[in-house]
């Protein structure tokens, strides 16, 4: 049979820094197509748990060691990703310490989630389901 085609897999995770005031979170700003500021994330690797790539894409992108403190939730509108379907498995986690650009961000702004810039992907959705009522204070 078969292996049947299916989207990719993805994780991106709101990043609450708990050293600072606020709990500010942590954006990148997209080094490629498509352009724009999003939540640090990336494609799912073989071999590794969704929560291993939420952790592993953290580092990678922002320089923070996370701790995952829940599930967002999934995110599977085709129409997410210009480049393509995708789901996303969206988690909350805290770092401390300041962030520093590597891997696919040109660089990194902490940023209230309640006044972030324009984000590519569905990133304001998720932003704005993160603030109804999962946010912790």
């Amino acid at each position: 049979m078969a292996r049947p085609r299916t989207p990719a897999l993805t994780v991106d995770v709101v990043i609450e820094l708990t050293d600072r005031p606020g709990r500010p979170i942590v954006l990148v700003e997209r080094r490629n197509p498509p352009a724009g500021h999003a939540l640090p994330g990336g494609f799912v690797d073989v071999g590794e748990t969704v929560e291993q790539a939420a952790v592993r894409e953290a580092r990678e992108e922002t320089g923070l060691e996370i701790t995952i403190t829940r599930l967002l939730g999934v995110y599977s509108d085709p129409a997410r990703d210009p480049r393509g379907h995708t789901v996303s498995i969206v988690f909350v986690g805290e770092a401390r310490g300041e962030p520093a650009a590597g891997d696919d961000a040109a660089r990194v702004i902490v940023s209230r989630p309640e006044s972030p810039p324009a984000l590519a992907f569905d990133h304001a959705r998720i932003l704005a389901d993160y603030l109804k009522g999962a946010r912790r204070s």
